[in-house]
């Protein structure tokens, strides 16, 4: 046989494929049947590659680098900040994107986008960690990376790559860094400019009523809206009821409000003994009175998008910019608060409006409540008809969020909660204006031993800069 003449000995089998020995022992091959061979696809190589690169990445700039394990849901591994390298706890999840050679999504000389999956974004929104994503490519060796956006307000799933900014490498090491500076808890900083060693916090703290109206009624929050409803009156929101109990800082009895509270058993009584009680159930009822007296109190001003968890400022009329003009920390300036941009596709029609918004917080410390301004965007395609896709113009809009611009509109939101306190100085506030139940004093300025880098920032390109210093924004508010 021509398979003894090669050196092999042949046993065959009805039951299972031929084996083939090589008779010196020296190797053995076993063919198996096609049916039952295994096979990796180049995916599942490329996703190997690609985890295997990003974490030699990581590594060579100082970082500690963890891989999950193949149960992962939209994780691939955890990036720790190394200082000098002693680990710090300070955890960056990353998931990362393999290809060998193909060509990304927009991809220009300068840029690329990437749209994420829904159920990862999903996913990710529920992390107490940022996240990010890697970009890797085989064919040119390429890291890119973004953070994704899970912030209050913040639905971006396009994800816009800069091929110069946004390199996986050294260059990144302060902006990766800060990430880990939790923005969502008790206030964050806003860094000064240039050399400075001031920075803001975005906590604004409020002057409390002395008193708070307290009262028993039947009725729930849901049905004692019916009965207002039903008086034909002017309703009102700024009270919250709970466990038969209504508070506010109004007077019922002078009010829409007296039509479902005992009015025999109102009580005036000290705003501390409520507000800085230490039951967090209590806490939490009495934030969301801060809530809604604030909404009372600048309603002609804000609206509240209650999807988005947002107040955003109002437009005056349909498709028209508004304009804020205002006292910064050193100069008169302005800011379009209300910004209507055109279509570049149809002339003469809008292509969506741009409203200054905010995600409020109220948190109480050290026996003090404060505002935390988060600030963000609200799109409308009118001022009023929210935008449908208002996703994609949030993630173009935040990308010019540098340091003057965040620090700006920290000082901005704070002249304009107040505009119609005493000395107000929005110079087209009228002279009588809503009742002031809130009242905020200023952020207040920490010294910084060293001034935060500019990378942690990013640069803006040329075309970001003219837009900044023409649609009213205040970048240069400082």
């Amino acid at each position: 046989m021509r398979e003894a003449k090669l050196g092999l000995r042949v046993r065959k089998s009805w039951r299972r494929p031929a084996i083939f020995e090589i008779c010196d022992g020296a190797v053995a091959t076993m063919f198996y049947h096609r049916a039952v061979a295994k096979k990796i696809t180049d995916n599942q190589l490329i996703g190997e590659l690609g985890e295997a690169a990003v974490r030699k990445r990581f590594l060579s700039m100082g970082f500690q680098f963890d891989s999950r394990s193949r149960l992962e849901a939209g994780i691939d591994g955890l990036a720790e900040v190394m200082i000098d390298g002693e680990p710090t706890a300070r955890m960056i999840a990353v998931q990362i994107k393999s290809t060998r050679r193909a060509k990304y999504t927009s991809e220009t000389d300068t840029s690329f986008t990437y749209l994420l999956d829904v159920k990862d974004l999903a996913y990710w929104k529920t992390s107490n960690l940022p996240v990010i994503v890697v970009m890797y490519r085989e064919s040119d060796d390429s890291h890119y990376w973004a953070q994704v956006q899970t912030q209050p307000g913040v639905e971006q799933r396009r994800l816009t790559f800069d091929k110069t900014l946004d390199v996986l490498d050294k260059s990144s090491l302060d902006r990766l860094a800060a990430l880990t500076v939790p923005i969502n808890g008790f206030g964050y900083y806003v860094p000064p400019l240039g050399g400075g060693e001031t920075a803001l916090v975005n906590l604004l703290p409020i002057n409390l009523p002395t008193e708070i109206f307290v009262a028993s009624t039947p009725f729930d929050r849901k049905s004692a809206l019916k009965e207002m409803y039903d008086t034909g009156e002017t309703a009102r929101y700024d009270w919250v009821i709970k466990d038969g109990t209504f508070w506010s800082f109004h007077d019922p009895r002078d009010a829409v409000t007296g039509s479902f509270v005992d009015l025999d058993q109102v009580e005036a009584i000290e705003t501390r003994m409520i507000g800085y009680h230490e039951d967090i159930d209590e806490q939490n009822n009495f934030a969301f009175l801060l809530r809604q007296t604030l909404q009372h109190q600048m309603q002609d001003d804000l609206a509240w998008d209650k999807d988005n968890r947002v107040f955003y400022v109002k437009a005056y009329e349909d498709s028209q910019p508004r304009t804020f003009h205002y006292q910064s920390a050193k100069v008169k300036t302005k800011a379009d608060v209300v910004k209507v941009t055109m279509s570049t596709k149809v002339p003469g029609k809008v292509g969506f409006v741009r409203h200054h918004a905010f995600a409020p917080k109220f948190e109480c410390m050290m026996d003090q409540w404060f505002l935390m301004v988060s600030p963000t965007y609200h799109f409308t395609t009118n001022g009023y008809t929210r935008h449908p896709f208002p996703e994609a113009l949030l993630s173009g809009k935040k990308r010019l969020e540098n340091n003057a611009a965040i620090r700006g509109q920290v000082i901005m939101w704070h002249r304009f909660l107040t505009q119609h306190e005493a000395g107000a100085t929005d110079l087209f506030a009228e002279p009588v204006g809503p009742t002031v139940t809130l009242r905020f004093d200023p952020p207040p300025e920490i010294e910084l031993p060293t001034a935060v880098p500019d990378d942690v920032w990013g640069k803006r390109t040329a075309a970001e800069q003219d837009d900044s210093n023409t649609s009213g924004s205040l970048f240069n508010e400082v």
